[in-house]
Parts: structure tokens; sequence; C-alpha cells
């Protein structure tokens, strides 16, 4: 009998290691409800009232946000550590890889952009959540290359970490397995490309959800069934001291954040959504 891959745990010498920050495990704060970017739409502005940032009046209302412009352009450290000083205790950052590593390189040779990466959102501190390694739909699963990046992330970061793989090579038990050593969750996407995408695994002591819309992607709203859906089925796997993360990506027409606040008021209803 053949025996199961096993991702390396290589540390190299003299590499810094980014800790986990200390995590509020709070009931209130289990689930994290945010959407992409902290855009308020004119139609919601009334829910983030008071003075300040969009950013400032977007944290005293929900509890996380993905900040996804890190895929497309670098921020610098001071950035950072502004966003982190906008923000209220126990709120949490998910932070998006940048293309170059996920994209262009395809998760080869990329010891130089993940250092730089890593430096500069260790600026966010206790406020640092996920860092969210999202692929591209062409990159199929490769044992050597995803556990030689694994293996390099993980010498050097040892917070959460949550993959959204987007071919379907990635979705078999073998895959859910090999993430798991390495505590790497697997987002639970809409649209799902494949049935098991739509549904969180990898790793277990994390749980994300990225909803981009449907049935167009980025524009499509989610009706109050689908959200009341999506509310029972984050309570039915809650697990104690796990964060459960939903975020709303449809934000083409700005529907994410009425979405967002709507599973959001759900949830901390608590009951019947």
């Amino acid at each position: 009998m053949g025996t199961r891959p096993v991702m390396r745990m290589i540390t190299p010498p003299q590499v810094p290691v980014i800790s986990r920050p200390e995590v509020n495990t709070s009931t209130s704060s289990l689930f994290r409800i945010g959407t992409a970017g902290w855009s308020i739409p004119k139609t919601c502005a009334a829910a983030f009232g008071g003075e300040g940032t969009h950013l400032q009046r977007y944290a005293r209302v929900l509890p996380a946000v993905e900040i996804d412009t890190s895929f497309y352009r670098p921020h610098k450290p001071a950035t950072y550590a502004r966003w982190a000083a906008s923000v209220p205790p126990g709120f949490r950052f998910a932070v998006k890889l940048p293309r170059e590593i996920t994209h262009v390189r395809k998760l080869a040779g990329t010891e130089e952009p993940l250092g730089r990466f890593l430096g500069e959102v260790q600026a966010l501190g206790s406020t640092l959540g996920p860092l969210l390694v999202q692929l591209p739909p062409s990159l199929g699963f490769d044992e050597s290359a995803v556990g030689c990046f694994f293996d390099s992330l993980r010498a050097r970061f040892d917070g959460p970490v949550v993959c959204e793989p987007r071919h379907a090579t990635w979705f078999t038990d073998a895959v859910d397995w090999l993430l798991s050593r390495v505590q790497i969750a697997r987002v639970g996407a809409d649209p799902a490309r494949v049935p098991r995408a739509a549904v969180p695994g990898g790793w277990p002591g994390l749980t994300y959800r990225r909803l981009h819309g449907s049935p167009q992607m980025y524009y499509s709203a989610y009706t109050a069934d689908v959200l009341a859906a999506i509310a029972r089925q984050m309570r039915e796997m809650a697990t104690s001291g796990r964060e459960d993360w939903c975020i709303f990506d449809n934000t083409a027409l700005g529907e994410a954040t009425p979405n967002a606040l709507a599973l959001f008021h759900k949830l901390s209803a608590g009951g019947e959504a």
C-alpha cells in the first residue's frame, strides 16, 4: 500500500517568523462577516453613521474586512499601521496575497515577493487575520509546487492562512488532508466551480467563505432566503473557539455591503434567521 503524501515543514535558519495574534474568542467575535474592501455605498450610509473615514465608520459596525488591493499593488507598512490604528479592538483584516506570487509566478520562486509582503502586513499587528491565497483557475494541484510554497510560507508565518483554489484537481480528500497537515483552510466559494468548492475544507480550525455574487459574479445580490440559509449553515458548523469568516465580494454594484449587514444581523440576533 502507498503512503499519503506529506508536505514538508522545513524551517530555514535566521528567518523571522510572524506570530499569530491573540484572537478574541468571545461568542460575538466567532462570526466574522465583512466585505472585500470597505467602501460604503450611498444606499447604506445611514448604517455607518458618525464621524471618521470610511474604514473607521465601517469598523464600528462590521467586525472584519478583506484587503484585496494588496493583490494588485503593495502597501507600505505605514499604511497598514494607519489602518490598524483606525479600527476598534477585536477587529480583523484578512489580506490577499499579491498576484505576483499566485498568478504570475504560480507559487514558484516566491521567496523574495513573499518576504516583502509579509514584512509589509506585519504592521497590522494584532488586527491581522487570515492571509488569503487565491489561485488562478488554470492552476491545477501539483504536490511538489504546493508543498514547497506552503513550507516557505509556514516557515515565516504561523498565523491563519486560507487558500481559494479554483481548479477541479484541488477538490479531493487527499488535498484537503494535505492542507490540514499544514493548517491551511480552504475557502468555500460561491459560485462554486465544482460542488465540493462550495463548502469550506482543508484545516478545520478556520472556516472562510467568499461569496462573489450569483448568478452574475461580482454583480448579483444574494436574496434574503439565501442569506438565511447561509446563516443557518454557519450556526450549524460553528465550533467553540473557531472563527467563521464570510466575505462578500459582489462589490461591482455595491451589493456586498447590504448583504454583509443582513447576514451579520441574522447571526447577531441568534435563533432562527
